[in-house]
């Protein structure tokens, strides 16, 4: 039994894994990009080029998790009606209701029972207990044809306490080689992010390095899996909605790898840019070899143009503006009266975040005493085109409209503040951007305590998929919109 098994990287976080003669596509991202349409698109980094057409059709698709750059409703259109797509116990109900529109049968699988393809063999892991709540949806991948090597994919979140458990116990081999998210998504000084505390002195972007990037990686995240011979890095790879900045820093991976393989020597890093195959051996003595496939090419054009204006922003980032990803409203009475009905909703679900808690249990800021107002929620390019201001009440966890102020008085008298335009805080509610499309590049925060007690972290928990399926389910009716295709047709 030949037992090798080839992992074909597509691109942030896609793989085609075949062995044993059977085919597995997990999380396909096949389009050059992903989002939801118009401004909140993001581009696939580096740029490429798929041939769905030549491409070796999968025997089975695994969906890892719900989020957009997993599960893409236009690149599963791109595929054979009659491929299975796999996925773990948790996946949010609209998620399967949106594939299953569009023409596929959805399995959903136990985190003990393998999906058996022939002689290869799948398992779906549970993400670990410590993963951030926002992916503890996700399933990891387990890849071994017979008694071969096993390829473990640590999508998105902590390694699995069972899987771990498992090869702890010698049920499951030691891998021969781990796939690791790289999710940094460090932006560069001077470009506003959701993950930069506006507070002076409080951002630590001197600690966001690539040596933290690689120290997480391999060696905090492997370190229960002693042993592994090689280590091949995937994730990070899209370029920001609107970005005038290019890729996030440490975001190429073959630079990546060979900074990691000439500082340690516990297992060789691989760096895949899409395209690039790597095929593992039946045997341990044996090499990781790589290869090109020839229907996934690098756009080199876009690459190097966004290359340009990479090192051009990193000399100069200039003064950087944030940009609204949505449409204005065309009644703003309407808009200001769904906004102000959401904020009511919006005020009680926050008591019970990070950020909550630490806003009531605190009593005095920069100014003094705290009364009951303790967090601040701006709008930007709100009706009449001015600025709204709504504070947090603690004592009726609802918000009510204070006069508007700037920036820095705002920060000044609240220790919880969040800015984003009024269309895309609309948007949101409507589910025409989804919380990671304003919160990656049109909102920013401001907050005491530690980074998950900011109120970005308190949106995520607030307008995620997995708290508010109604809202995903509404993103997934837009974005299967462009589908036009019949059911049957492919």
């Amino acid at each position: 039994m030949d037992t090798r098994l080839e992992l074909t990287f597509l691109g942030h976080q896609t793989w085609l894994v075949q062995g044993g003669g059977h085919r597995v596509l997990i999380d396909p991202v096949l389009k050059e990009a992903f989002g939801l349409p118009g401004r909140a698109e993001c581009r696939v980094w580096p740029p490429r080029r798929i041939d769905a057409g030549l491409m070796p059709r999968p025997d089975a698709v695994v969906l890892t998790h719900e989020h957009l750059d997993h599960f893409h409703l236009p690149s599963l259109d791109l595929l054979d009606r009659s491929v299975p797509v796999y996925t773990g116990p948790l996946l949010p109900a609209p998620v399967e209701e949106a594939i299953v529109r569009l023409g596929f049968e959805v399995r959903r699988v136990d985190h003990t029972t393998p999906i058996e393809l022939g002689d290869l063999r799948v398992t779906l892991y549970p993400a670990g207990a410590r993963t951030l709540f926002w992916e503890d949806r996700v399933v990891q991948p387990c890849l071994r044809v017979g008694d071969g090597p096993a390829v473990f994919i640590a999508v998105d979140a902590d390694p699995s306490d069972l899987y771990l458990q498992q090869v702890a116990d010698s049920a499951q081999p030691v891998p021969r080689m781990a796939v690791v998210s790289n999710n940094s998504q460090i932006v560069p000084p001077g470009m506003p992010a959701s993950s930069v505390n506006l507070l002076p002195g409080m951002d630590g972007t001197r600690h966001k390095t690539g040596l933290s990037v690689l120290n997480q990686l391999l060696l905090e995240v492997l370190a229960p899996l002693e042993g592994i011979a090689d280590v091949a890095l995937c994730g990070n790879g899209f370029l920001p909605p609107g970005s005038p900045h290019g890729p996030f820093l440490y975001s190429d991976h073959p630079k990546m790898a060979e900074a990691a393989n000439g500082l340690q020597h516990l297992f060789h890093v691989h760096g895949p840019r899409p395209g690039e195959r790597l095929t593992v051996p039946a045997s341990p003595a044996q090499k990781v070899a790589t290869d090109q496939v020839d229907w996934a090419r690098i756009d080199d054009d876009f690459e190097y143009e966004a290359l340009i204006a990479h090192a051009a922003f990193l000399a100069d980032p200039g003064d950087v503006e944030l940009v609204p990803l949505a449409e204005p409203p065309a009644d703003q009475d309407q808009a200001l009266a769904e906004v102000r009905a959401a904020l009511a909703g919006l005020g009680r679900e926050l008591l019970a975040t990070g950020a909550g808690m630490l806003a009531c249990s605190i009593h005095e800021y920069l100014s003094g005493p705290l009364g009951p107002r303790r967090a601040v929620l701006r709008l930007k390019d709100g009706p009449g085109g001015e600025l709204w201001q709504f504070a947090w009440d603690v004592t009726t966890a609802d918000f009510v409209q204070v006069e508007a102020t700037g920036r820095e008085e705002a920060m000044a008298v609240y220790p919880f503040g969040a800015e984003m335009f009024f269309q895309d805080y609309l948007a949101l509610l409507q589910g025409r951007l989804q919380v990671w499309d304003v919160a990656g590049g049109a909102m920013e925060c401001w907050h005491i305590g530690r980074p998950l007690d900011s109120l970005v972290y308190a949106f995520f928990g607030i307008y995620g998929e997995h708290q508010r399926p109604d809202l995903a389910d509404l993103s997934y009716v837009n974005l299967a919109a462009g589908i036009t295709a019949p059911a049957g047709a492919r």
